[in-house]
């Protein structure tokens, strides 16, 4: 009993059903996270001098791009999932039951992003370093999505933290424990394990307080924030990638996600480098959308003691010319009347 007390224990289901509507924890994790990021960066991008609602309108692009990168980064990366003898393909679009890649959601979730801030006529470089500090917080919350899933943990441990999982059934469908119920809390063989999810979690929260600590005292700009969080966030990726225990393809010796992150890493640190030669942060006048900045001239107040623009138009127009003495006092007494020249202008009502 005291061994049991010393442990971590899982939940007994990751799905609960409203009527007919499944209600997945793990896809609750992704919204909570996304609101998250969405509102601390909009917090962030007014604070460096940007429009009001700007991250709101990247969102609206950057989060289905994510999505659907973050999905097609899981299915490229682990295809014998869906794509082997016995497996059904369809699973591919099944993201509700789990599998989201980070990097192909922030690779897509970039196209998606770079797309509304041309539209907007702002920089992305500046963009991804305000909702930096809030993917992460984001990310940290959805591995709470996989302790209710009870998935990507590590090997056994004795640890007083270790994680138990335990046995799903699911008498509907016995091959999709994941949206089973644990009944009688009946563990598995390896539990308990290390809670791989968790030590994500926590490292994401201290990545994401590192880059708020170096944001504010270097005042970071063009990129080199976001630069921050994805080598701060794959340095401890990659360690806790190798304690997992899950299913993953290999290259040499490796796991994919491992590779991955020492090639993001050492990106990462070669553009922060890089990037400081740009010199200080971006100007508070450029992360204003266009949008905002011409309402703001259309609606801005003359200034006081200016002249009036039709005014300036007539003071700049060329005055008439004088007409000459001879013709100014008419003509001579008995003599006939000139002729009208072929190249006088004819008067019209518009004169």
């Amino acid at each position: 009993m005291s061994a049991f007390l010393a442990t971590i224990p899982s939940p007994d289901r990751g799905v609960w059903h409203l009527g007919p509507i499944p209600l997945r924890a793990y896809a609750l994790c992704i919204i909570a996270g996304i609101i998250v990021a969405i509102w601390w960066g909009e917090r962030r991008w007014v604070a460096r001098g940007g429009t009001k609602g700007t991250v709101i309108d990247i969102a609206v692009f950057a989060v289905p791009f994510g999505l659907v990168g973050g999905r097609l980064y899981h299915v490229i990366t682990d295809p014998e999932l869906y794509f082997t003898e016995g497996r059904n393909p369809w699973k591919a679009f099944a993201i509700w039951d789990g599998g989201l890649g980070i990097w192909g959601a922030i690779a897509l979730g970039a196209v998606g992003a770079l797309i509304a801030c041309r539209r907007r006529g702002i920089p992305l470089p500046a963009m991804a370093d305000a909702v930096a500090p809030g993917i992460v917080v984001a990310q940290a919350i959805g591995r709470l999505g996989n302790y209710f899933n009870q998935e990507l943990y590590g090997a056994h441990t004795d640890l007083p933290w270790g994680l138990e999982v335990y046995q799903r059934f699911n008498p509907e469908d016995p091959d999709n424990l994941l949206n089973g119920v644990a009944t009688g809390h009946i563990p598995l063989p390896e539990s308990p394990v290390h809670p791989t999810f968790l030590y994500e979690l926590i490292w994401n929260l201290l990545v994401a307080a590192l880059v708020v600590w170096a944001d504010r005292k270097f005042k970071l700009g063009h990129g080199r924030a976001f630069a921050l969080y994805v080598a701060g966030y794959t340095a401890g990726r990659g360690w806790i990638e190798m304690m997992r225990t899950d299913t993953a393809n290999h290259i040499l010796g490796l796991r994919v996600n491992v590779w991955t992150s020492i090639l993001l890493f050492a990106g990462a640190v070669a553009y922060f480098v890089i990037a400081a030669r740009r010199g200080p942060r971006e100007a508070p006048e450029t992360l204003v959308s266009k949008d905002a900045a011409a309402a703001s001239d259309a609606s801005a107040p003359e200034e006081p003691g200016a002249e009036p623009e039709h005014a300036k138009v007539a003071a700049e127009a060329p005055a008439p010319e004088k007409p000459a003495a001879s013709e100014a006092s008419g003509p001579a007494p008995g003599s006939a009347p000139a002729p009208a020249s072929a190249e006088e202008p004819k008067k019209t009502d518009e004169s």
